[in-house]
């Protein structure tokens, strides 16, 4: 079921195109193999990127630990830490296998592309015809269920793709950032970044650490006279982080999101544990848009207006509330 989830949420992302193009007069079959060729190729080359930063850069991972628990024993040492519970454990062979495990999970992930595709095909073939169906379906009432449907779909639409353009602003920044500091694997951060930061909240937290792990491994020891005795260019990484996550995460997507990210965290939390819990990492990562479009749903269809109301954060409503009583004062 997770690559008929995938393909479906593809479509709403690739509506637009079908409508552009099905105006245009172009025929759905060719207008179906278009798109699709254009997100095979996408697909094909990221995850051929991601593939080789991972193997590539595997061994340098596994100096680099090396070199942290060097860096981590000396810092023990001098300040009478005990280290017991790092003894007896393969930490950098536990490690190598992790990023081979990973690897192979991307290239079993995208080898499923060819299922999404063919999913993705035949939901895009019968996209022009839903209108015709819901007159037949309802033909008293087919010109209000079909607003409410394209309304909903424009909604869906226009939440994926946002979501899409903020997680790679996200990445793009985090490249960007680390490759002026000179942090190594800048590339392997930056889609890191990306690809996390469709998890709610842990997904950044997580995105975050490795950067500057390895900040501190690149640029130990300190400098004479470095504030702390930590590396500037190890507080630079953590600045950069922090500026860009904080900056697009709390000041950037809400303004451009508007009510379809305002989402309770007690409903992100559980939607993030639920399809995890049910697709792994696969549902972590759709978690966030899957929440969000039910609560376009909701938001919608009248009767399921209260339940939209109940998944919402509430400080939309809060305001409305402040809002109304200041003008019934006035």
């Amino acid at each position: 079921f997770l690559p008929l989830f995938i393909a479906w949420i593809l479509s709403y992302m690739m509506a637009p195109g079908v409508r552009f193009l099905t105006r245009l007069k172009v025929p759905i079959m060719l207008t179906t193999v278009l798109l699709l060729s254009v997100l095979i190729y996408m697909i094909a080359w990221g995850g051929s990127l991601l593939s080789d930063l991972i193997i590539g850069s595997s061994a340098q991972f596994v100096d680099y630990y090396q070199r942290l628990m060097a860096i981590w024993g000396e810092v023990a040492l001098k300040y009478h830490i005990t280290t017991d519970y790092f003894r007896g454990v393969d930490w950098g062979g536990t490690l190598r296998g992790a990023l081979f495990s990973l690897s192979g999970s991307m290239v079993t992930l995208f080898s499923k592309a060819i299922m999404v595709a063919v999913f993705l095909m035949f939901i895009l073939m019968g996209s022009p015809y839903a209108e015709y169906k819901m007159r037949r379906a309802f033909p008293q009432k087919s010109a209000q269920v079909m607003n409410i449907l394209d309304s909903i779909s424009k909604q869906i639409g226009r939440f994926l793709s946002v979501m899409v353009l903020i997680s790679a602003a996200t990445g793009l920044c985090i490249w960007f950032g680390l490759s002026l500091v000179g942090v190594d694997f800048a590339a392997t951060w930056g889609i890191l970044a990306f690809m996390l930061n469709f998890i709610p909240t842990v997904g950044s937290i997580v995105a975050s650490i490795p950067p500057v792990l390895v900040s501190i491994v690149q640029f130990y020891p300190a400098a004479h006279g470095a504030a702390f005795g930590i590396p500037p260019q190890v507080l630079m990484t953590v600045a950069v982080v922090l500026v860009v996550q904080v900056s697009i995460g709390n000041i950037i997507t809400p303004k451009v999101m508007g009510d379809s990210m305002n989402l309770s965290p007690v409903i992100i939390l559980l939607s993030l544990l639920f399809w995890g819990w049910l697709w792994g990492v696969g549902g972590a990562l759709l978690s966030m848009p899957i929440a969000g479009m039910i609560k376009i749903v909701c938001d919608n269809v009248k009767p399921l207006n209260m339940v939209g109301v109940l998944l919402g954060s509430g400080q939309f409503y809060k305001k409305e509330h402040e809002l109304e009583s200041e003008k019934s004062q006035s």
